[in-house]
């Protein structure tokens, strides 16, 4: 490729929580991380978040914002709008078909579309004429049955007119391609990539610098599930059981366990804002009418119907940051007629999330299967992600490779930027996913 001529590329980090782009550099110079606007400032993280309210002034009569415009939107009038976070879990979903936002639904490559604009808004004409965009995807979507057809299906839409070129690469390939570029010496790297909704695996093989080809890809695998999942896990033990689950409720002359789908969905960032419809309240004023504990089932009402999903999200995000810096931390929150105040140790955490800690390691398992090799293979591991703060994800992989071996940094922000990196080769498809 003539240096001179070097296309404006862009690698993008569409993530589950939040969202990172990286432009390519000019000939010779490294990319760098872009600075997003947002109400109290620029920054490089963008909350994958979107909030909907209605404003006769808009075009269709609702106005939208995104990421911290989004949060502060939502923050000034809670039930009168609508907050949707976490949406980017459902892409993969054959179930999924449309959000209800007030009086209109949304298919999810609209409301990509949305975020997509708002978020190159906010990039001050960075993101503006681009000849190509690499964007990141899981190797293993999240959700039941996960349809990678589906996603493809739904991304080609999203991402469609971003740039004349969009390509697909693995997440933790990006963040791979960003970490070798620190590399002084030949190795072979585990990259693991906990994202909001999935957790990611590849084993790379790097070349010495100046190599024709630094990285060269030797095996995946991945599992849908990550710090979203160990976020149900808190809500699970500690707010769900005050808003019914484990309850009852009079169905003639029987007395049958409430159905555990509400709790499941409320327990889901991308599924609480969806539960503000006019079919489930309906629904759950029913339960509550036949329920042994009726004010339970209206505390759910009341939460659902005051959008309180952010600040509750917000609450769970607290005590998973303490609890990876101290070994017992308070979790507290209130809204809606309900207060929660609870002490939780690590090790009650970690027995919570016991089960899906086993999983991943199951998963890191598959991904060095796949690469042919064996643990002690592995010359580096790079861990990646908030959810790669966690001690107990943590300790799965300084206990089976050594502390020596274990590396991190830019936990939100390398995979963006090595998505750049690679947008810069001149032959994509050796890492095209």
């Amino acid at each position: 490729m003539n240096e001179m001529k070097r296309p404006r590329s862009a690698g993008l980090d569409f993530g589950t929580t939040n969202s990172v782009a990286a432009v390519g550099g000019e000939a010779g110079k490294a990319p760098r991380l872009i600075s997003l606007d947002g109400p109290d400032g620029a920054a490089e993280l963008f909350r994958s978040a979107l909030c909907f309210w209605q404003d006769e002034n808009a075009r269709g009569g609702l106005a939208v914002a995104a990421g911290p415009a989004a949060i502060r939107e939502y923050l000034e009038s809670p039930t009168d709008s609508r907050f949707l976070q976490s949406f980017k879990s459902v892409a993969a979903s054959r179930t999924f078909e449309t959000a209800s936002v007030f009086d209109r639904r949304f298919r999810f490559e609209e409301l990509g579309k949305l975020f997509l604009d708002r978020l190159a808004a906010g990039a001050s004409g960075q993101l503006d004429h681009l000849d190509r965009v690499v964007v990141g995807r899981p190797v293993e979507y999240a959700g039941a049955s996960p349809s990678p057809v589906v996603a493809r299906e739904r991304y080609d839409a999203m991402f469609g007119g971003f740039a004349r070129e969009v390509h697909y690469v693995y997440e933790p390939l990006g963040a791979a391609f960003s970490y070798a570029s620190r590399l002084t010496e030949p190795a072979v790297l585990l990259v693991a990539d906990f994202g909001g909704g999935t957790s990611d695996f590849s084993v790379v093989e790097v070349a010495e610098p100046g190599a024709g080809r630094r990285c060269r890809p030797l095996g995946y695998a991945g599992i849908g599930l990550a710090g979203d999942r160990f976020d149900y896990r808190i809500v699970d033990r500690l707010v769900l059981p005050m808003l019914g689950k484990g309850g009852r409720y009079r169905s003639f002359d029987k007395v049958l366990d409430i159905p555990g789908g509400y709790f499941a969905d409320f327990g889901d960032w991308s599924k609480l804002a969806l539960m503000r419809n006019r079919r489930t309240i309906a629904e759950l004023e029913r339960l509550r009418r036949n329920a042994l504990d009726p004010e339970a089932i209206g505390r759910m009402i009341v939460m659902i119907e005051n959008e309180l999903g952010f600040p509750l999200y917000d609450a769970v995000g607290r005590l998973k940051r303490e609890l990876s810096k101290a070994d017992r931390a308070t979790f507290r929150f209130s809204g809606a007629g309900l207060a929660v105040e609870a002490e939780v140790t690590r090790t009650e955490f970690e027995s919570w999330i016991s089960p899906d800690a086993d999983l991943i390691a199951t998963t890191v398992d598959r991904a060095i299967a796949a690469a042919g090799l064996a643990d002690e293979d592995i010359d580096r591991v790079f861990l990646t992600g908030g959810t790669s703060l966690v001690p107990l994800v943590r300790s799965i992989f300084t206990t089976r490779f050594g502390t020596e071996k274990v590396m991190s940094g830019g936990e939100l922000t390398s995979i963006a930027h090595g998505l750049a990196l690679i947008a810069q080769e001149d032959d994509l498809s050796s890492w095209e996913a």
